[in-house]
């Protein structure tokens, strides 16, 4: 009986420890705030005011995602139990037909700012749509977080705190310019604002008003917000009348390794190379001119596209091919009618992140560029996986598959 109030008394004595342990991180915090935040706050031009109202009340979120309270070290990325899956099921049929259906709804509704916006940045108005609908669904999914809250936590203590600490200044600018009550300005887990989901220093370098209010109100404000997207796209390089891409057939004798931003050639040369659109129709004559790219997300095992330089602008919205494929494809949707792409999408991945990270590293030992040993395949894998079958004497498919698991160890 003894005993086990003894360790009874322990389980409390350690709940209590934990419990005084984060009162005092958050009495650091406070003290960080101060001592950290606000003079690189104050040599922005923030005011006094400004920082007293943002963080009024606001306390640490310990739900967050990669955390390291002061007094522990970061963990390891964990991978084992992260699944890395199909590329087709980031088109499922619910995201894609859903996205597109409201897009047309508000291609009408929105019809002058969309053109306004157009003329101004060369940005068709089926991409900006296409965006807003992937990011917030047209303004209507719900965005929760107190951004002090969110942008505070990860400034002070997560893997990537400098980082953070950057975003959080600009967040304070931000309401500092008159653009939005610092209690509504809601933003993602990450510390991501408004309808476009840009990160502050985004809003501070591309949001725009597209009311004429004199504000930036990408929190509630649709023409702001369309407005500050046609930015964004048009400063990193969108280039006025040519396409996101288009939906190919590679021949099997062509290389699906030559996949790449950094292995372009002009569309006239795949077409010289038997590359042709899947729809039958010839590429347009001004596209043969430009300089066109090889993506193929999936390897052999999906669609394959020739895209544009115009789908890297895409990709710097989200890193992501998936993502620019996804906006370049329901954009499509909207303003043309099209359906599916027509090649389907094999029943591939079915792998954890660890067994793409192993042969992302036994491929690094052999000598290839693969982008980074993080288990996620992007063309820099793909490729070199398909280099690699091609060295070997296999048919390349430039994709990770469970059979290879034994045949690629570091």
């Amino acid at each position: 009986m003894r005993l086990g109030l003894f360790f009874l008394s322990l389980i409390l004595w350690a709940s209590c420890a934990a419990a005084l342990d984060r009162a005092a991180i958050e009495r650091q915090f406070q003290t960080w705030l101060q001592e950290e935040v606000w003079p690189r706050a104050k040599a922005k031009g923030v005011s006094r005011r400004t920082m007293e109202q943002a963080f009024d009340g606001v306390t640490l979120n310990w739900k967050l995602p990669d955390l390291v309270p002061p007094g522990t070290q970061a963990k390891p990325s964990e991978q084992s139990q992260a699944e890395f899956g199909s590329p087709g099921r980031y088109f499922n049929a619910n995201a894609v037909q859903g996205t597109t259906a409201v897009g047309r709804k508000m291609a009408k509704r929105h019809a002058s700012v969309l053109a306004r916006v157009e003329a101004d940045t060369g940005v068709p108005a089926r991409i900006l749509l296409a965006i807003w609908g992937r990011e917030s669904g047209y303004g209507q999914v719900s965005i929760p977080h107190d951004a002090f809250r969110v942008l505070g936590t990860k400034a002070f203590m997560s893997t990537r705190a400098a980082y953070f600490t950057t975003e959080l200044i600009a967040a304070l600018q931000i309401v500092d310019a008159g653009h939005v009550d610092p209690r509504n300005m809601k933003s993602s887990w990450a510390g991501a604002l408004g309808q476009p989901q840009f990160m502050p220093s985004n809003v501070l370098a591309y949001a725009v008003d597209g009311n004429g209010d004199r504000r930036a109100d990408i929190w509630g404000s649709a023409e702001d917000t369309l407005a500050s997207i046609g930015n964004y796209l048009k400063q990193h390089g969108w280039v006025t009348g040519r396409d996101w891409g288009f939906e190919v057939i590679v021949p099997a004798a062509l290389s699906c390794a030559l996949e790449g931003p950094d292995q372009g050639r002009r569309i006239q040369e795949w077409v010289d190379l038997g590359v042709t659109r899947i729809s039958g129709r010839p590429f347009p004559a001004h596209e043969l001119r430009g300089e066109g790219f090889l993506m193929m997300p999936a390897g052999r095992n999906g669609p394959a596209f020739v895209v544009t330089p115009n789908f890297y602008v895409l990709k710097d919205y989200n890193f992501s091919d998936l993502y620019a494929l996804f906006v370049g494809h329901v954009g499509d949707r909207i303003q043309y009618g099209v359906g599916d792409f027509k090649a389907g999408w094999a029943a591939v991945g079915g792998l954890d992140r660890s067994d793409v990270a192993a042969m992302q590293l036994a491929l690094e030992q052999m000598g290839h560029d693969v982008g980074g040993v993080d288990g996620l395949a992007g063309y820099k894998t793909r490729r070199s996986i398909g280099r690699w079958q091609e060295a070997v004497g296999e048919q390349p498919k430039c994709f990770p598959e469970a059979e290879m698991k034994r045949k690629l160890k570091p």
